[in-house]
């Protein structure tokens, strides 16, 4: 019988993420913590269980012109970054030593107009070997015009994931999007064509407009849609491809910003949790949901927090 009320220390939060070990189960999401070092004095990278650094390409890569984020309805967030960053060859260089020297857990992740662009942005990451632990495959980003939305077929995704798994031993992490009709026939072609697991989901298209200018807030137009809004739509697709595809290692993302949203994402399926829009809101998010999580399992008689995963009863 579980006893109620343990104390947080008594609460293990180390989960499995397939081949991957981590000491708890909040991942901070790409696009929202940097690089890592930047959060290093208020959300120290190594108390986490991971960290998924900006999306990189092989090339650099400016990304939209501004306005690039504002707040949306219901208090979500609009962006429209557009993917910038200095490409993977400088990345390695200039940041990767820094958040190596952390102890931090390393997810990359990686975009592409082309297969041949994610599997040049994924060659020198498979070189780095243990130096990183995932490479996360961004399919699914919404803000990139003209680009096709990879995640949207079973075939490039497919054909781009084995393209970015073949050149080495690091797992691949899909990252889906929940614009579709059949989102457990792309997670099977993920798997299919090598991934280790699944992040899901990504930011959804919107729109903001400034009614006094008549013109779109963004700089871009349209942008990715993050933060509360999603996380219902965000725990019906983990719930979904986890029921489908039993045992397959789930990211569940979107719209967390406390323990019990963390919880429910592990409920609905996911063995970790990716933080994201509520970093920028608190800077400290990741480091709060996590110690927020311990007491979580304390007050619920958790002793293991991997206990929960898959927990949900689903209505017969």
């Amino acid at each position: 019988m579980k006893r109620i009320g343990r104390r947080p220390a008594d609460a293990d939060l180390s989960v499995r993420l397939g081949p991957i070990s981590l000491k708890n189960p909040i991942v901070a999401a790409s696009g929202t913590f940097g690089y890592g070092s930047e959060f290093a004095a208020i959300a120290p990278a190594e108390s986490l269980g991971a960290v998924t650094v900006k999306s990189l390409a092989h090339f650099a890569h400016d990304g939209n012109v501004p306005l690039r984020t504002t707040e949306a309805s219901g208090g979500g967030m609009l962006n429209s970054v557009g993917l910038a960053g200095p490409g993977v060859a400088a990345w390695i260089v200039e940041e990767l030593p820094r958040l190596e020297a952390s102890g931090a857990t390393i997810f990359v992740s990686i975009w592409g107009r082309t297969i041949e662009d994610y599997a040049a942005a994924a060659a020198p990451l498979q070189a780095l070997g243990r130096r990183i632990a995932a490479i996360e495959v961004n399919l699914s980003c919404p803000n990139l015009g003209g680009h096709e939305i990879f995640a949207q077929s079973c075939e490039l995704t497919r054909s781009t994931i084995a393209a970015c798994a073949d050149s080495g031993p690091v797992p691949i992490f899909a990252k889906l999007t929940a614009q579709v009709s059949d989102i457990v026939s792309i997670a099977r072609s993920a798997l299919d064509g090598g991934a280790s697991g699944l992040t899901l989901i990504n930011t959804l298209p919107g729109l903001m407009i400034d009614t006094r200018t008549r013109r779109p807030k963004l700089g871009a137009g349209g942008g990715g849609l993050s933060g509360a809004p999603i996380h219902a739509v965000a725990l019906r697709t983990v719930r979904d491809v986890a029921a489908a595809l039993p045992g397959v290692p789930i990211i569940g993302t979107g719209g967390v910003n406390r323990a019990e949203h963390a919880a429910a994402m592990m409920l609905a399926g996911a063995s970790a949790v990716g933080v994201g829009t509520a970093t920028f809101a608190n800077p400290r998010a990741t480091t709060v949901i996590r110690e927020e999580l311990a007491r979580w399992c304390g007050r619920n008689g958790v002793t293991n927090v991997s206990e929960i995963i898959g927990g949900l009863q689903w209505p017969t």
